[in-house]
């Protein structure tokens, strides 16, 4: 039995034949494949045989026909069977109906990884997609002006696929050029858009490389830039080969700089060893910076024992140590945070908090702890009968960082460098608040007051002493506790309270 495409790509209607052969009962090696426009090479049998022969197929219906409702083939495998059918291999109708087949009568075929039928289909697939992301990556469009006949520009490219996937990849440039009129020539098919709203793709037989435009101005500009923007201390010819195969070449503009870049490669990476470095540019633009509030007033005036400081001269001081933070330049983070984030409590808290760095909420508010963290920290401070207005809160670094994911800023733990650059922000508010004790809350919070690298997890629940006598509590980070898996989540918020607990003759105590 001759069953007959309409074209090469005509998926839809090879899958209407074999559902009809399938139902008949037809062996794949009683059915032979054929296209429209050309038949598969025989060497045997007369080229004007008609499309069907009802004879031979009803001596072919050897096997008992399965039930209508038992035709049944598995969604992963369509989707492979819509690639397959794009290849140039003539025997891939016939590959797959032999799979169809085989499907129904074989159901556990799926699974069988090493089945030499499906091994070949995954190889034609994978062929073909390939194949698709080189059209997408390799039409050069070229200007044909329309004016004269009052149209818009049309942009006209060549390519060469190697499979019958011009009608499957059209999407994508309709998609990518919505609004721009376009056309792709190829050998076997040629698409147009009109790139007009509620416009179809227009297909149409092949076409010839002369019939494609020549070489425009704006071929000579992309050309300049590519040659711009070589970087010779990188070129792999073998890797380029490989993503940019040499049956490409003919029909890139590109590719007649390849060869002459690449053999002057060696020379310019030499030339550009041998240069002088280039002066580092700035991250952040100059501008004006207020002084720091520590030139306006001296915390060591207002912290030296003996002076008649007053908690109002130390707030005004503290109030002006914020300003002077709103445009520190002394880090890069600042530079994509909405705003520094500056510690929040009264003068002479008894108990100050220090965390990490604000977290995305914080850094949209601008103050601490009002996030995830905050809440649970919220929720500790109302267990242990603390009242939070009464303590100073407080991060070590005072800007976020993070990096985008998607919409999403995820938080990103800052360097060693960037908390050293807040350092004097921390200390300028252990100053001038005058704690009687700190607790330190996480990792990053802990090395910036000890001055050292700590193990929270060794060294949580115990007192340290700073240099300058000021005791610190070390205990997780709030953030740490979110992480935790929800089957212990429960025990390790226990631990933490108990930690937080020692502290607690502190919260409770009134600030002067």
């Amino acid at each position: 039995m001759r069953v007959e495409l309409a074209h090469e790509a005509d998926f839809d209607g090879f899958r209407r034949q074999a559902r009809t052969l399938l139902q008949q009962g037809v062996p794949p090696e009683a059915v032979e494949w054929v296209v429209s426009g050309g038949r598969a090479p025989e060497l045997f049998g007369a080229q004007d045989e008609p499309a069907v022969m009802p004879d031979v197929a009803a001596a072919v219906v050897t096997a008992a026909p399965p039930p209508r409702s038992t035709l049944q083939v598995p969604a992963t495998f369509l989707r492979l069977a819509s690639a397959v059918a794009l290849h140039a291999d003539r025997r891939r109708h016939t590959l797959l109906y032999r799979l169809l087949w085989r499907l129904q009568h074989e159901p556990a075929l799926r699974h069988d990884t090493l089945d030499p039928d499906m091994a070949q289909t995954r190889l034609l697939a994978q062929a073909v997609r390939r194949d698709m992301h080189k059209m997408t990556a390799f039409v050069r469009f070229r200007e044909v002006d329309r004016n004269a006949d009052g149209l818009p520009t049309l942009h006209v490219a060549w390519f060469e696929p190697q499979h019958h996937i011009v009608e499957a990849t059209a999407p994508f440039f309709m998609k990518r050029f919505a609004h721009m009129p376009w056309a792709i020539l190829t050998p076997e098919r040629c698409v147009q858009w009109s790139g007009v709203a509620g416009a179809v793709l227009d297909f149409g037989p092949g076409g010839r490389k002369q019939d494609a435009p020549g070489a425009d101005a704006g071929e000579r500009l992309w050309l300049t830039y590519y040659e711009n923007i070589f970087n010779p201390a990188r070129l792999k010819l073998k890797m380029m080969a490989k993503e940019m195969p040499r049956r490409y070449w003919h029909n890139l503009p590109e590719a007649t700089l390849i060869s002459t870049l690449a053999a002057r490669a060696d020379e310019r990476s030499a030339r550009m060893v041998a240069a002088e470095p280039a002066p580092t540019a700035r991250r952040l633009p100059p501008h004006a910076v207020a002084p720091r509030a520590s030139t306006v007033i001296p915390i060591a005036r207002l912290v030296k024992p003996g002076t008649a400081a007053t908690v109002a001269d130390r707030a005004q001081a503290l109030a002006q140590q914020r300003n002077a933070a709103a445009v520190c330049v002394d880090c890069p983070i600042g530079a994509l945070a909405t705003q520094t984030v500056w510690g929040e409590g009264p003068v002479g808290a008894p108990l100050m908090l220090v965390g990490e760095q604000p977290g995305d909420q914080e850094d949209l508010k601008g103050a601490p702890f009002v996030g995830p963290s905050g809440e649970l920290l919220d929720r500790a401070m109302a267990q242990l009968g603390w009242d939070r207005a009464s303590l100073y809160v407080t991060n070590a670094v005072k800007h976020f960082k993070y990096e985008p994911r998607g919409k999403r800023r995820m938080h990103k733990t800052p360097a060693q460098r960037e908390a050293d650059a807040c350092q004097h922000w921390l200390e300028a508010e252990i100053a001038l608040v005058g704690p009687q004790a700190v607790i330190a809350l996480g990792a990053t919070a802990a090395r910036q007051l000890l001055g050292r690298a700590v193990s929270v997890t060794r060294e949580r629940g115990l007192w340290l002493l700073r240099g300058d006598g000021l005791r610190v509590l070390i205990t997780l980070h709030p953030s740490a506790l979110l992480r935790t898996e929800a089957q212990d989540r429960e025990a390790a918020y226990a631990a933490w309270i108990a930690d937080l607990r020692l502290a607690s003759g502190l919260a409770q105590a009134a600030p002067p």
